[in-house]
């Protein structure tokens, strides 16, 4: 069981909370889901306003002294949080603690200035929601903010994008602290993967910049189900209907990423599943995610994600594997 202090303010976004609430506060007990004790808090218990045009206040009771006990601090994101330059000296001081003591820190979209004002992001990687990226790297040049990502882990610290990806970065945290096998019971009683396919690691290819691939989805779906195959530009391209140069133009556009890197990502991502799901060993795992060898799949699993894939498998394999 964890414990997880939900830090609010006026004006907190409704969709955020909710994440939070949906990921760490339900019983699911019944679907062998160990139940959590989660508590919403503030620096001054009372009613708290809700934005994201419900306009309804909440009565928040437990205040900060919970979020000193807690195994997870998350930071739900507030209508002025980018632009409030008066950050609430307790909640900073509680995240302060919180790291120093080991605890996990997760920043939900824009929370993540109010954890860079507290300090504890201080020469770290970051993520926020792309509209504001910019203005964290203008407030905070001492953090590394990175544009594309769903979610970033630096530290004790995972911050998340906008919106949907705090349901990204918040089942990141169950897996890490509960388990592969407990992060996909939730996922799949959430009706959401337990992890979102993406482009290099965990960064998504695409909805940072609204890229649709419009004009290429029928290939790409199909070169999804055939990973195992070889896939050259020329030949993909021939598949399109489209020159070489006119082929890799569009792919860049409508997909943000080359097709060599999008296609590695996307081995990848398949390797990942295989390694989670299966028993399969490594030449069968490269095999099948079309990487060919054990030593090629080695190569850029570490490259991309910074752990060998024994590793991941040790760390995030479901205890019921699927049929190989």
């Amino acid at each position: 069981m964890l414990t997880i202090a939900c830090i609010v303010d006026d004006d907190v976004n409704a969709f955020e909370l909710g994440v939070a609430a949906e990921v760490f506060g339900i019983d699911r007990t019944d679907r062998g889901v160990p139940r959590n004790d989660f508590r919403v808090v503030t620096a001054t218990p009372g009613p708290v306003r809700i934005s994201g045009g419900l306009g309804l206040p909440v009565m928040v009771e437990e205040g900060l002294g919970f979020a000193d006990e807690a195994d997870v601090l998350v930071v739900a994101p507030y209508e002025e949080c980018s632009t409030d330059v008066e950050c609430s000296l307790p909640v900073a001081r509680a995240l302060q603690r919180a790291v120093a003591r080991g605890a996990r820190v997760l920043t939900m979209c824009t929370g993540a200035f109010v954890a860079a004002r507290a300090g504890v992001l201080d020469g770290r990687r970051v993520a926020t929601h792309w509209m504001h990226a910019d203005e964290l790297s203008r407030q905070f040049p001492q953090l590394t903010v990175e544009r594309d990502a769903l979610w970033v882990d630096d530290g004790p610290i995972t911050s998340s994008a906008g919106t949907a990806a705090a349901i990204d970065a918040a089942l990141h945290v169950v897996r890490e602290l509960q388990g592969a096998q407990v992060a996909a019971r939730i996922a799949r009683s959430m009706v959401v993967p337990p992890l979102r396919d993406g482009g290099q690691s965990q960064f998504a290819v695409g909805p940072v910049a609204e890229q649709r691939a419009d004009t290429l989805a029928p290939l790409i779906a199909w070169v999804v189900e055939h990973l195992d195959e070889e896939h050259s530009v020329a030949a993909l391209a021939r598949r399109a209907n489209l020159s070489e140069r006119t082929f890799a133009r569009r792919f860049r556009e409508e997909l943000g990423a080359t097709p060599a890197a999008w296609l590695t990502s996307q081995r990848v991502r398949r390797a990942q599943q295989l390694l989670e799901a299966t028993d399969l060993g490594l030449d069968a795992v490269a095999q099948r995610s079309g990487f060919g060898t054990a030593a090629l799949l080695r190569h850029h699993f570490t490259r991309q994600l910074g752990v060998s894939p024994s590793a991941y498998r040790r760390r995030f394999a479901v205890a019921e594997h699927a049929p190989a």
